[in-house]
């Protein structure tokens, strides 16, 4: 069994409630209208995502109290705040149809989200090793040392069926590839023509409804790493306490966040086999409500 580190651990101190973002004053006209189309049309979808990160609000909170201070809950709650912010930011920049922007913000949230599910689930003398050997002085450098304690959870990245599918489009559509980017910058290309818009900052149904859709499974996600380390396993005692009350609050916004991605007409990605290549067939992709959606195959 591996030795508790030798700090302890402070109180952990959470926002209030989380707000979903205002209008953008002094913003240019497109993304007025962008901000102004995406409460319209996906009006129900952002009501989903406050309630899931003012959920996880009220859990932090609920974790406060000295008697909960261990290292492990320090350590899921490190990695926790990371995928909080990267949910939260990702959201803002999805109202200006900043939609370029959200991809390595889903992508790092993913793997933030994964890394505190891989310390639920047993890796947690990993973290411990590490805090009991940094935060101390390096001579060398005459500096205060942060080591870096390299710890990516790959086998849930591959694992998960949650973050899998969320994790694998995402970081390819965060790759500089050809169709990845010519899909963000020139979505109208046909045959005849390839038409970029630089920077574009305009409504785009497909990519806020995709994007949108990734930070609400990715926000349950969270979520049900908490509400599982509540429980504990043969390999790993209780994290976080999870009262009867919160558990069932997940558990019904968990049903309505399912109902809601798995809406016929959304625009969603789906992994499909071409020779001995994987591929994403995007499903509803269009620029406006009302118009043809299209099936875009990457």
């Amino acid at each position: 069994m591996t030795d508790l580190p030798p700090q302890r651990v402070s109180p952990i101190f959470s926002p209030e409630e989380y707000v979903l973002p205002g209008r953008p004053a002094g913003a240019p006209p497109n993304v007025l209208d962008a901000f102004r189309q995406t409460q319209f049309l996906l009006g129900a979808d952002l009501d989903l995502f406050a309630e899931a990160m003012n959920l996880q609000l009220r859990l932090v909170k609920d974790a406060y109290p000295s008697r909960y201070r261990s290292h492990s809950l320090a350590a899921m709650m490190a990695l926790w705040s990371r995928a909080y912010v990267y949910l939260g930011d990702a959201l803002a920049l999805l109202t200006r149809a900043s939609y370029p922007s959200t991809l390595p913000l889903v992508r790092a949230a993913c793997e933030v989200i994964a890394a505190a599910e891989g310390l639920r689930a047993g890796e947690m003398a990993e973290h411990h090793r590490w805090l009991a050997g940094t935060l101390r002085p390096n001579e060398t450098f005459k500096a205060f040392e942060f080591e870096l304690g390299r710890y990516f959870s790959g086998e849930t990245l591959a694992s998960d069926p949650v973050l899998r599918s969320v994790y694998r489009p995402a970081s390819d559509l965060s790759r500089p590839s050809f169709g990845a980017t010519l899909l963000q910058v020139a979505p109208e290309s046909s045959q005849s023509r390839v038409a970029i818009t630089f920077a574009d900052a305009s409504f785009h149904l497909g990519w806020a409804e995709l994007a949108l859709g990734w930070l609400l499974a990715l926000a349950a996600r969270q979520l049900r790493v908490v509400v599982d380390a509540s429980t504990g396993s043969a390999q790993a005692p209780p994290v976080f306490p999870v009262s009867d009350e919160r558990r069932a609050a997940y558990e019904a916004l968990q049903r309505r966040i399912d109902a809601a991605l798995a809406r016929a007409d959304r625009c969603r990605v789906e992994e499909v086999e071409e020779g001995n290549g994987r591929r994403y067939l995007v499903h509803g992709f269009r620029r406006k409500s009302g118009t043809p959606p299209k099936k875009v195959l990457l």
